[in-house]
């Protein structure tokens, strides 16, 4: 019979806004194991599994830190609250948290003055549900029972009546039937339940208990921050880019070379400073496409990107601003402790800008060896190859140009471009020596 032998996420802090797909491995009727879902649609041997998602909501408010979004927070800026600032905004964790953050908060505090009606009841009803220290510190503690009361959060979300259960005082809210749940504003601050269970397709009743997980508290997304541009000296550069960073010349076009770091090498272990929230790639995904998506640019090159991100997430995603893509993967998977991963590259490009002409892929191992046979002495070779042989590959991308930068002379002729994604100084030599010979190029681009 249909069994679950393991429910786990990748990451036990969800995010706003950040899909949370879990993982569930499953023990077929025929004794072997798998990961893929059998929805009520497809049943298997009169079974099927049943995804629900709870929102457990306590009597008691919790707010989490502005700053630390895994933190709880103790402390609340009246200023903020007074000025009408984004409650959200207004929380801390520890004093020290509120001393450091003061000056982003008087800036705060200075942009949302123009906008605030000085009232004297308001300012009244405001600090009179607050302990003021008398000092001027305008800060109020949320510690204890009885000031968890006094918290301001925003106007009170409405449930639907699917109230599961209510003990100890708590409740959970459904909130989901699907697999996967994307975290709401009204879920910051609550801990939410994942379920699974086998149910007989004929009954629909449940078969076995449930499996079940409890995440952390739901944290907002920190905010992005802004794009910063730097003058590149003894080069015109700027005076040619337009209010988003672009360039707005005739006849030129933006590249972009990325490393987007592989959800396989993304570890605790390698990066300890880093939350593991922020590690986890439904998090990672959206900031990274934000930010790739806000550079606007022409071409763009990624590096480190998994076979299945390419194929599930960036090519679809990309699509929709007006991006074809390109991939070339490397030849080793890497085991990443619940599946076998593969990365490799990809070159995306504007279809109002470029047409796609040709391609090629070049693998390292394979142009080592070649190398090797014809340019290394045969006592050398096995060094050699032991140092090139690093499973790197490239993806070498002909297009041609939808504009154009020519003159009057040459009103009719192709812009071809070539653009080359490598990893490796080794593959820089072998390919420039593989083109020597091609004339027909306007710009060779190497990254």
């Amino acid at each position: 019979m249909l069994s679950v032998l393991r429910v786990h996420l990748p990451s036990d802090i969800p995010i706003v806004g950040c899909e949370l797909t879990p993982y569930v491995l499953l023990r077929r009727p025929d004794k072997s194991v798998t990961t893929d879902d059998v929805p009520e649609s497809a049943p298997l041997d009169g079974h099927f599994l049943r995804y629900k998602w709870y929102r457990i909501q306590s009597d008691r408010k919790v707010a989490v830190c502005s700053v630390h979004p895994s933190e709880q927070a103790t402390l609340q800026c009246l200023g903020c609250v007074k000025a009408k600032i984004p409650v959200a905004k207004s929380y801390h964790c520890s004093p020290k948290c509120f001393s450091d953050a003061w000056q982003h908060h008087r800036v705060l505090h200075d942009r949302a003055a123009s906008a605030v009606n000085e009232n004297g009841n308001e300012e009244e009803e405001i600090f009179g549900r607050f302990n003021s220290s008398g000092s001027g510190v305008i800060n109020a503690s949320l510690t204890g029972s009885a000031s968890s009361t006094s918290l301001t959060n925003g106007s009170t979300p409405l449930y639907p009546a699917a109230v599961t259960q209510r003990s100890g005082g708590e409740t959970w809210f459904e909130v989901g039937r699907s697999k996967t749940y994307t975290p709401t504003a009204d879920d910051i601050g609550h801990v939410l339940k994942f379920e699974c269970v086998v149910v007989d397709v004929e009954t629909k009743l449940p078969v076995g208990h449930p499996n079940t997980i409890l995440t952390s508290r739901v944290i907002p997304a920190p905010s992005p921050s802004p794009r910063r541009l730097i003058p590149v000296s003894g080069a015109d550069m700027m005076g040619h880019l337009d209010s988003d960073g672009r360039i707005s010349s005739s006849g030129t076009f933006t590249v972009l070379s990325y490393n987007i770091l592989s959800d396989s090498y993304a570890s605790s272990e390698l990066y300890s400073y880093c939350p593991s929230w922020a590690l986890s790639w439904p998090y990672r995904r959206q900031n990274l496409l934000r930010e790739i998506v806000g550079y606007r640019a022409d071409i763009v090159c990624l590096q480190e990107v998994q076979s299945d991100h390419f194929e599930e997430f960036f090519a679809p995603e990309l699509d929709k601003h007006g991006y074809q893509a390109l991939y070339k993967r490397k030849t080793n998977e890497v085991y990443s402790g619940n599946t076998h991963t593969i990365d490799g590259c990809a070159t995306f490009f504007r279809r109002d800008r470029f047409s796609h002409v040709k391609k090629y892929e070049v693998e390292f191992n394979k142009a080592a060896q070649s190398l090797t046979e014809v340019a290394v002495q045969t006592t050398q070779k096995k060094a050699a190859l032991n140092r090139l042989v690093k499973d790197n590959v490239a993806l070498i991308v002909v297009l041609e140009a939808k504009f154009s930068n020519q003159g009057a002379d040459n009103p009719g002729k192709r812009q071809l471009l070539c653009v080359v994604r490598l990893v490796n100084v080794f593959l820089l030599c072998y390919i420039s020596i593989a083109f020597s010979n091609l004339h027909d190029f306007a710009f060779m681009v190497y990254l």
